[in-house]
This record gives structure tokens, sequence and C-alpha cells, in this order.
């Protein structure tokens, strides 16, 4: 049964929080069958594909509070490189329903904790059916700087119509290492079976997504 819509703030969301950020190289023999946007295909290399994985802690000072794993797809989207969101869970109704539509995202609802120290992070995705994932982060190498970051979002609507989502970003950076794990027979099980190719947090950070 379709979720029933709550209200949510209109775009853009101006968010603030603590995030820890993963880039994997995933054969794509052992990628799971997404969903992309119609003209939207993997960038591949090597016959292997791009995710970007994101924990993130929204804090108080963004319009609003909650958490999310995401997992992002980089792809060709004609000529460009981009990203499609093609999973996500968040532990807010507002941020769910905003999420897909306003933007498309493929958001659920899943219980996420984040625990948090000066210098590590474990995070924990727990949904209905299957086995938990965790994650495990530590800092190796904090940069002295803040790092600002832009990027887009390709996702579909619930019309079928194409959304391209702007995001900006920046905050303190650190270099780490982090891992995942989860029930071999997990659907994310493909992120158990291979490291992390570059980890890390950014802390403190303020973000736009939409425009």
């Amino acid at each position: 049964m379709e979720r029933p819509a709550v209200p949510f703030p209109p775009s853009p969301w101006r968010l603030t929080g603590d995030m820890v950020v993963s880039l994997w190289r995933i054969p794509m023999d052992d990628l799971p069958s997404w969903p992309l946007p119609a003209g939207v295909r993997p960038w591949v290399v090597r016959r292997r594909a791009t995710l970007v994985t994101f924990w993130v802690g929204y804090r108080p000072g963004g319009v609003l509070v909650y958490r999310e794993f995401l997992i992002a797809l980089a792809v060709r989207h004609g000529h460009r490189l981009a990203g499609s969101t093609v999973a996500a869970w968040v532990d807010d109704d507002r941020a769910l329903s905003g999420g897909r539509a306003l933007w498309g995202i493929p958001k659920e609802q899943g219980s996420i904790t984040l625990r948090t120290d000066s210098r590590s992070v474990r995070a924990e995705l727990i949904t209905a059916g299957t086995p938990p994932v965790r994650v495990t982060y530590r800092d190796v190498l904090r940069l002295p700087f803040r790092l600002p970051a832009r990027a887009h979002l390709i996702q579909q609507l619930s019309d079928g119509a194409e959304c391209r989502v702007p995001m900006r970003i920046s905050g303190r950076p650190a270099l780490g290492r982090g891992s995942v794990s989860t029930g071999p027979e997990a659907p994310l099980s493909v992120l158990a079976r291979h490291q992390p190719v570059l980890s890390l947090a950014l802390r403190d950070f303020r973000s736009t997504v939409g425009g």
C-alpha cells in the first residue's frame, strides 16, 4: 500500500549535519538491478560501475532533522556524468514524502542509528524483513579547510517526467577507512563483499538540495 503523503518543506531544502561518504567500484555482474530513469545508463569503466553511499545525520539548523542512508549510482546522461539515487532510507515521514514528491528520490522508511565521536562513526540501518546493514568508519587524516562541492542527480518523478536535482555542499573533511557488514543474502550484501575505494567524513556540513 502506498504511504500517505505528509506535509514537507518546499524546495530547496537547506540542511546541516554530519555524514560519512564512501566511493565504491563494483563489477557490473555484481550490481543489483536497480531501475534508472529513461535515457540514463550506468557509467562503466573496465566493467565496473561507481557507487557512492551516504550515511547522514541532519541536525537542527536545517529545514528537517532526520537520519538517512542513500546510495547513488554514477550515470551517463547524454554526454554528461551525473548521479542517480537508486535506493534511500530515512527515519522521518516528511523527508520520505518530500524526497519522492519533489525530486523522485525513491526513499523508504527505515530505523537508522548513528553513533559518532570526534574521530569515528558507527551506523546501522534496520528495515522490515532484512538483516541489519552496519557501517564502521574512522578518521585517518583531517584536512584543515572546508571542502565545497557541487553535483546533480537525475531522477524520475511518479508521472514519468525527468527531474534534475542540483546539490551544493560544504563541510570539514577527513579522509578515513570504512566498511559495511550485513547478511550474506541481504539485498545490500554487495557492499559487504567489497571494500570502498575511498571513505571520508564531512562534518558540520551545510547543503542545499533542489533549486
